[in-house]
C-alpha cells in the first residue's frame, strides 16, 4: 500500500502533524508551541484561534509534496478542554478552557452537596470534578457576554479540541467523537448522544453540543481549500484512549500505563460498562458503526513532574536522564520514601488536600537517594492503582507503558517488579499518534479492523519481567503506606 494517514495531535503544550505509512513507518512530522495563558490562579486557557493556525500550518508541513498520497486524516486531542465559537462566523467567542482549569470547583462542590455526584458516576463514569468539561461550558454562559449572546442568537457552538478542528477542517460540520464526548459529564456510557437530562443538570443548552459519532469510519471530509484537495476525515480519539489503541491494547484486560506530567492508566474492559467502586473512571475506549469498547481509567497527578521538581526546585540533577544513573549508583533508597502529592493525590486516593511527603530521612540520605525513591514513587502509586483495578474486577496480566518517563530502563525494570508481571515498552513510543493513525487507517479502509491495523502498523517492543522475591516486594509497600498514612 502506497497510501499515507496524516495524524494531527492536537495537545495541552504544543500540536502537532505526522504523517505516516500505511505501515506505520513515520513519513514526517511538524511541530508547534502552544501559548499558555494563565490568567488567575488555578485558571489555565488557550487560543482556539491559535490551535486551528498552527495545527494547520503543521499539517500542510507534514504533508509537503505527497498530498496526494493522503488516504485520510485522523485525529487525537487533550481532552476535556472546552472550545465555543458562533457556528455562523466560524470564529472562537472566547479563550478555551483547558482540561487542568480548576475555576469550577466551587460549581462542581454544589452540585456534590446536594447529592448529584452518585447518579451522574453511574450514568457517565465521571466524577464531578472541574477537570471534566460540563462546568467549564456552564462557566462559559455565566460569565462571558460573547458566549452568552451567540446562544441566545441560537449561533452558540461548543465542542472539546477534535470537535473545533472538524468544524474548521469540514466547514461547519459539528460533530464529536464517542471517546471525547464521554468526558463530558454529558453522556450516558449507555447512550449514543448527549442528554438532555444532564445538560439540564450542568446548565449546558443542547442545541449547542455537536452529534456524537465514532472514533473511525467516514466521520466527515475535509475541504479542498485546506490541502488542495478534499481529504476523508477518518478517525477521531481522545489522546488517552489513542495510546491505548497505539499500544494494541485491544482486548478486554489489556492494559497500558502513559507516564507523562502524570500518569494515565486504561484498561480495556470490552462491551461491559465499567461501573467502579473504587473511585475509578468509566469512559469510551473506541466505537464503530455505534458499538463501543469501553474501558477503566485512573490517574495519578505527578509522575514526570516530580523529577522536573527534583530538577528545577531543589537543583538535585541537570537532567531527568540522571535519575537513572544515580538510581543504579545504589542497591536501594535507604528507607527514603517519597509521596509525590504535590498536587493532591488522585486515583484511587482522590485527595486534593494532600500534600507531599518525604519520609526516612537520615544523615545517611543524599540525592541518589532521593532520586531513586522518587523513581520508586511511580510504581509505588501505580502499585495501588492495580488493586484499585483487581478490586473492580480488571486485574492486569502485563502493563504496557509509554510517555517520557518511559525511556528510563530501570524505571521501566522497577514497575515490573512491583507489579509482578510482565512490563512491555515498544519500540516507536508515539503511541497517541499511532492510535490515531490505526483509527483513520480501519475508517479509510486501509485495514478491516484495529487489530488488523495494530498488526501491521505497530512495530516491535521490549519486556521487562519481575526480577525481586515476594518479600523485599512487601518490605517496600510497607514502608510506602507507612508514608502514605502521614500526607
Amino acid at each position: 500500500m502506497g497510501e499515507h494517514i496524516l495524524v494531527l495531535d492536537a495537545g495541552t503544550t504544543s500540536t502537532r502533524a505526522i504523517l505516516f505509512a500505511a505501515d506505520g513507518t513515520l513519513v514526517r512530522t511538524a511541530q508547534r508551541e502552544l501559548t499558555q495563558h494563565y490568567p488567575r490562579p488555578g485558571w489555565v486557557e488557550h487560543d482556539a484561534g491559535e490551535i486551528w493556525d498552527k495545527t494547520l500550518a503543521c499539517a500542510r508541513e507534514a504533508i509537503g509534496d505527497d498530498g496526494a498520497c493522503v488516504a485520510a486524516i485522523g485525529i487525537t486531542n487533550q481532552r476535556e478542554t472546552v472550545v465555543a465559537w458562533d457556528r455562523t462566523s466560524g470564529e472562537p467567542l472566547a479563550r478555551a478552557i483547558v482540561w487542568q482549569d480548576r475555576r469550577t470547583a466551587d460549581f462542581c462542590a454544589t452540585l456534590k452537596e446536594s447529592g448529584q455526584e452518585a447518579e451522574v458516576q453511574a450514568r457517565t463514569g465521571l466524577l464531578l470534578d472541574p477537570y471534566f468539561s460540563a462546568t467549564k461550558m456552564r462557566w462559559m454562559l455565566d460569565n462571558d457576554e460573547a458566549v452568552r449572546g451567540a446562544n441566545e442568537r441560537s449561533d452558540l457552538a461548543f465542542g472539546t479540541v477534535e470537535s473545533w478542528l472538524v468544524f474548521k477542517l469540514a466547514q461547519g460540520a459539528h460533530v464529536s467523537d464517542a471517546s471525547n464526548a464521554s468526558r463530558t459529564l454529558l453522556l450516558p456510557l449507555d447512550e449514543g448522544q448527549f442528554d438532555a437530562g444532564l445538560c439540564d443538570l450542568f446548565g449546558v443548552p443542547h442545541s449547542s453540543l455537536p452529534r456524537v459519532v465514532d472514533t473511525h469510519g467516514a466521520l466527515a471530509e475535509c475541504s479542498s481549500e485546506w490541502f488542495g484537495r478534499t481529504i476523508p476525515i477518518c478517525g477521531l480519539v481522545g489522546d488517552q484512549q489513542s495510546a491505548t489503541i497505539g499500544q494494541a491494547c485491544l482486548a478486554p484486560g489489556e492494559t497500558k500505563a502513559t507516564y507523562g506530567t502524570g500518569a494515565f492508566v486504561l484498561t480495556n474492559n470490552g462491551a461491559a460498562i465499567p461501573r467502579s467502586t473504587h473511585r475509578l473512571l468509566g469512559t469510551v475506549l473506541c466505537q464503530t458503526n455505534g458499538q463501543r469498547v469501553y474501558a477503566i481509567e485512573g490517574a495519578a497527578f505527578v509522575a514526570g513532574s516530580l523529577i522536573q521538581w527534583l530538577r528545577d526546585g531543589l537543583g538535585l540533577i541537570a537532567s531527568a536522564a540522571e535519575t537513572e544513573e544515580l538510581a543504579r549508583s545504589i542497591p536501594d533508597s535507604g528507607e527514603v520514601v517519597i509521596v509525590p502529592a504535590l498536587a493532591g493525590l488522585g486515583a484511587p486516593h482522590w485527595l486534593p488536600e494532600a500534600r507531599g511527603v518525604i519520609a526516612g530521612l537520615s544523615f545517611a540520605s543524599d540525592r541518589a537517594q532521593l532520586a531513586r525513591a522518587a523513581l520508586e514513587a511511580m510504581a509505588h502509586q501505580t502499585h495501588d492503582l492495580a488493586a484499585a483495578f483487581a478490586a473492580d474486577g480488571a486485574p492486569w496480566s502485563m502493563l504496557r507503558i509509554d510517555g517520557g518517563m518511559a525511556a528510563n530502563d530501570w524505571m521501566a525494570q522497577d514497575l515490573a517488579d512491583m507489579l509482578g508481571i510482565a512490563v512491555e515498552r515498544p519500540d516507536f513510543v508515539e503511541t497517541t499518534a499511532l492510535g490515531a493513525a490505526f483509527c483513520a487507517a480501519v475508517g479509510a479502509g486501509l485495514y478491516p479492523t484495529l487489530d488488523d491495523a495494530a498488526q501491521a502498523m505497530r512495530g516491535a517492543a521490549r519486556c521487562f519481567s519481575p526480577r525481586i522475591d515476594e518479600a523485599a516486594r512487601a518490605e517496600r509497600l510497607v514502608r510506602w503506606r507507612k508514608a502514605l498514612a502521614a500526607v
